[in-house]
């Protein structure tokens, strides 16, 4: 299927790379369908609605940069998109890139869940004080090597 990205213009897509979010993400909650790319630079990808090409989000797997990350999600949560097994998740988090040359930020508090086999996605809140909504990437990865 074709679909057109901020990041890439008009692409081929398959049809397991499509995401749907059925309560949207926050801020963004009438949007429900979209696509999963890897995007030019690793380790980040890109979550592209398939209704408005200007709504996309750049996303990373937060235990890249923090091993001690922990999710602390009820089982009534990952039960909505189908999850029992935690080892049917994918975890993301948003990150942010400043336009004023600002510090590269990911969202903890506000992690994204993806059930592997059915695609489904749901945004979390997490409680634990430790995740903010804007973590420094870059800190946070210095941080991580010298541990």
């Amino acid at each position: 299927m074709k679909v057109t990205t901020k990041a890439y213009g008009v692409i081929d897509v398959d049809e397991h790379q499509k995401i749907t979010i059925a309560s949207g993400l926050f801020g963004f909650e009438s949007f429900k369908d979209y696509v999963l790319l890897d995007a030019e630079r690793q380790p980040f990808y890109w979550l592209q609605s398939m209704d408005v090409e200007r709504v996309a989000f750049i996303l990373v797997n937060p235990f890249l940069f923090r091993p001690d990350y922990e999710l602390d999600i009820g089982d009534e949560e990952m039960a909505e998109i189908g999850i029992s097994d935690p080892q049917k998740a994918l975890i993301f988090s948003i990150v942010t890139i400043p336009v004023n040359g600002g510090p590269m930020t990911a969202n903890l508090q506000g992690p994204l869940v993806i059930n592997r086999e059915t695609r489904q996605g749901k945004q979390a809140v997490l409680t634990d004080p430790r995740w903010k909504t804007r973590h420094n990437i870059m800190d946070e990865l210095a941080a991580a090597r010298n541990h």
